[in-house]
């Protein structure tokens, strides 16, 4: 006794799927799990920013530190080549006196040095840290300072400068801090030997002990306003970090909302920084991430339901099935051809994922003039067609054959289940510069526009096409995912009642190759 039962217990809604059937349910994360995220995320922004604001202060503060103590330094450069100067000047004023002429007789100075500091000293005054003094036959003879420092009192000094010859620049400490000074000698001719002899010595101090406090006073000065400069910067800083940080904690806080049952939530993204093109990223990865969940769903769904069709279909006979021989080799038939079915669904799903390994193709050098036609051959196998072999250049390809012989050949199947009995269907391939175009041309019913993307998806069937086989739905799936292995795609030309042109695209000369896994 026949019974078809096919399509029993499929009840669908408007979307293709089982009435009742809903998709796989994904538990929410622990309440206490997403307690704790947001307290992850105040530390980890908080954390965040205060290295930044550590750093950059730190940064400004050694910055400062080394721009004061820099113009420190060319401060008491200035002061140094200050006291070189006016003591060079004090001595060439004295220069010019000795090359003058005595004021009480008229003539130049005579060989006794006092009347030449005479004049001088009291032509002369000096300045609040300079300090002026004059010795004959090397005892002290006049001073004129205005600092609290008597330098004819240091006797080291004044045994020093007795018989000097030469100009003398040195330094000594004082009650008054540290004395440089320049010591000239002031010579005369010996008359009775006419040598030259040490009459005197002019010596001139500065004392620059006050012009270093005032610096320090206004070097201090300069560092307190730099410091309070610095701690406004700081706090600026402090507010600036967290407005730029902003993106980084709204991401933060969408990864602790974001569940599996619930992947729409995306950052909030304004600017062209870094923290805003990660958190464009971030909703990049998510889009992909709900594309994928969502594929995973609907595929868990369709899955579900194509194996479970026929498993109701088997059940159903074999609970009807009779003692009579014949109901038994019908049910035992329909039986078979339900499990065959569902081995070419489970290896097709084995196709599918084994597609993301990397040793899903095994390159080599092959010719495209040697493929097409053994592919021909095994695809006039498939169905009683007008298979035919067109235009096929000489070109060399690097790909797996045998995946693109199992492509073309699924091509050729789909061209077939599409094609009444007397229709033509092409194999043929294209050489450009850039691309190798496998192509298979029928005759058949062909493709609404509206469904030429959706035909690729898994378990999709075009609309209203006439079926002449119970496929799976995924053969156009299992093409796409051989191009994509060799950096490729799949391109499709149809028209409603114009048949359909479906190529595969490879790169002409491929620059990467997967290596098998070990």
């Amino acid at each position: 006794m026949s019974r078809v039962r096919r399509g029993a217990g499929r009840d669908r809604d408007e979307n293709g799927r089982d009435g009742g059937t809903s998709g796989p349910t994904f538990p929410p994360d622990s309440v206490h799990h997403r307690r704790r995220l947001p307290a992850v995320s105040r530390q980890v922004v908080h954390g965040t920013r205060a290295r930044l604001l550590i750093a950059s202060v730190g940064l400004i503060f050694l910055a400062l530190v080394a721009s004061v103590l820099l113009i420190r330094e060319v401060l008491i450069h200035d002061v140094e080549e200050r006291v070189d100067a006016e003591l060079r000047q004090t001595v060439q004023e004295l220069s010019r006196l000795v090359q003058g002429s005595d004021p009480d007789t008229g003539g130049a100075y005579a060989a006794d040095p006092r009347a030449l500091f005479d004049s001088f000293f009291a032509s002369n005054v000096p300045n609040g840290d300079e300090g002026q003094y004059a010795f004959v036959d090397g005892v002290p003879y006049l001073t004129n300072a205005m600092p609290p420092a008597e330098l004819t009192t240091d006797a080291r000094l004044v045994a020093e400068l007795r018989g000097l010859m030469q100009t003398r620049r040195g330094s000594v400490e004082s009650s008054a801090g540290r004395a440089e000074y320049l010591a000239v000698p002031v010579r005369a001719v010996d008359p009775s030997t006419g040598a030259a002899i040490n009459r005197g010595v002019f010596l001139v101090a500065e004392f620059p002990k006050g012009q270093y406090d005032r610096l320090d006073d206004t070097m201090t000065n300069v560092a307190l306003g730099l410091l309070a400069v610095l701690a406004l910067a700081a706090t600026a800083a402090y507010a600036t970090a967290g407005r730029v940080l902003a993106p980084l904690r709204e991401t933060i806080h969408t990864a602790a909302t974001i569940q599996e049952t619930n992947l729409s939530s995306r950052v909030p993204v304004s600017g062209s920084d870094d923290i805003s093109e990660l958190a464009r990223t971030f909703n990049a990865m998510l889009d992909r991430v709900e594309r994928a969940v969502q594929g995973q769903r609907d595929f868990v769904v369709d899955a579900s339901h194509e194996l479970r069709t026929p498993i109701t279909i088997v059940r159903g006979h074999l609970e009807l099935m009779t003692d009579d021989p014949e109901d038994r080799r019908e049910t035992l038939a329909l039986v078979h051809d339900e499990l065959d079915r569902m081995t070419r669904l489970v290896d097709d799903l084995l196709l599918l994922a084994k597609s993301e390994r990397a040793d899903f193709v095994q390159r080599r050098s092959f010719e495209v003039a040697d493929l097409m036609p053994a592919v021909l051959t095994k695809a006039a196998t498939l169905a009683p067609r007008a298979w035919m072999l067109g235009p096929v250049p000489p070109v060399t390809l690097d790909g797996d054959p045998q995946r693109l012989t199992q492509a073309l050949l699924q091509l050729a199947e789909n061209a077939a289940q599409h094609t009444p009995a007397t229709a033509r269907i092409t194999l043929g391939a294209e050489h450009t510069a850039e691309t190798v175009r496998l192509w298979v041309r029928d005759e058949g019913e062909g493709i609404a526009e509206h469904e030429q993307a959706r035909i690729f998806e898994r378990f999709a069937r075009a609309s209203g096409a006439r079926r002449r086989s119970d496929g799976s739905g995924l053969g156009l799936s299992i093409v796409q995912a051989i191009a994509h292995a060799h950096e490729g795609w799949v391109e499709v030309l149809s028209e409603v009642g114009r048949g359909a042109t479906f190529t595969i695209v490879l790169p002409a000369t491929t620059t990467s190759a997967r290596a098998p896994a070990s």
